[in-house]
């Protein structure tokens, strides 16, 4: 299968979908701490522009669905938009990677 390949990622809801290839997956899903790699990913123009479209209600929406974190938490932006990268690169190596 080609790096270059692009996977789907949607939320339950579908308001929000992402493309990645398996490399970028793997770059911000990973055992140990993943946050310097979806940090790596956000600077992506490609993801970055995606992720500049996001609306923050629906975000905080779609990842309130998740019950991973508290109302304080879903208040902070800017960590939402790591959260819901990170999802979306979990998502994609369960279902494509190894």
């Amino acid at each position: 299968m080609s790096a270059h390949i692009k996977h789907w990622f949607s939320t339950s809801s579908g308001r929000i979908e992402f493309e990645l290839t398996l490399e970028q997956a793997h770059t911000g899903y990973h055992i140990g701490a993943c946050d310097a790699g979806v940090a790596e990913l956000r600077k992506d123009p490609e993801i970055a522009a995606k992720l500049a479209k996001l609306d923050r209600d629906t975000l905080r929406a779609e990842l309130d669905e998740y019950g991973a974190w508290d109302e304080e938490e879903l208040k902070d932006h800017d960590q939402n938009l790591n959260r819901i990268l990170w999802l979306a690169c979990g998502d994609i190596v369960e279902q494509h990677g190894v």
